[in-house]
């Protein structure tokens, strides 16, 4: 976990992002193990899963957090909308996105795979910065409950450390 890297983007007009929480990084997690990224997240209640890839636009949940835990592959997402930052992720590395956390893939490998989640297994909704989306997905992304459990380490991770 003293690895664990932590983001914070401000609404830019467009993407909302998320003004309370960090997005949080744990490079190469999983690095040994890719293949209980998903196992792993289900086991502490970030269910509700699937394996792909990630949209090529800018696009967010507002209605829930979620997660991603690189399977194989590498890919370079853009997080927090134009004025964000380009964070290259890799096989075994985890991003956990807090609602209204805006999401693109800039590049990617060929073989690059991620498992998504979400906890308490949520639908996420697909937002994309629209004006219209106003001022609802505020409200959404504030009423977002705190999840209960860290993807990764359970009850005792990053998310309930520095999220609660």
């Amino acid at each position: 976990m003293s690895n664990s890297q932590f983001y914070r983007f401000e609404d830019d007009g467009v993407i909302p992002n998320n003004p309370f929480l960090d997005v949080i990084l744990y490079p190469a997690i999983f690095k040994e193990n890719p293949e209980e990224i998903e196992k792993v997240f289900n086991k502490h209640n970030w269910t509700n899963s699937w394996v792909n890839g990630v949209f090529d636009y800018h696009h967010y949940h507002s209605n829930t957090h979620e997660v991603l835990g690189v399977q194989s592959g590498f890919a370079t997402l853009q997080l927090g909308g134009e004025t964000g930052k380009a964070l290259r992720i890799a096989k075994g590395d985890v991003v956990l996105l807090p609602a209204g956390t805006g999401h693109k893939k800039l590049e990617a490998s060929s073989d690059f795979r991620v498992v998504g989640a979400y906890p308490g297994g949520v639908s996420h909704n697909l937002k994309t910065g629209k004006v219209e989306e106003r001022p609802y997905v505020l409200e959404d992304i504030q009423n977002t409950p705190l999840p209960k459990t860290d993807p990764v380490f359970g009850a005792k991770g990053p998310v309930v450390d520095k999220w609660m």
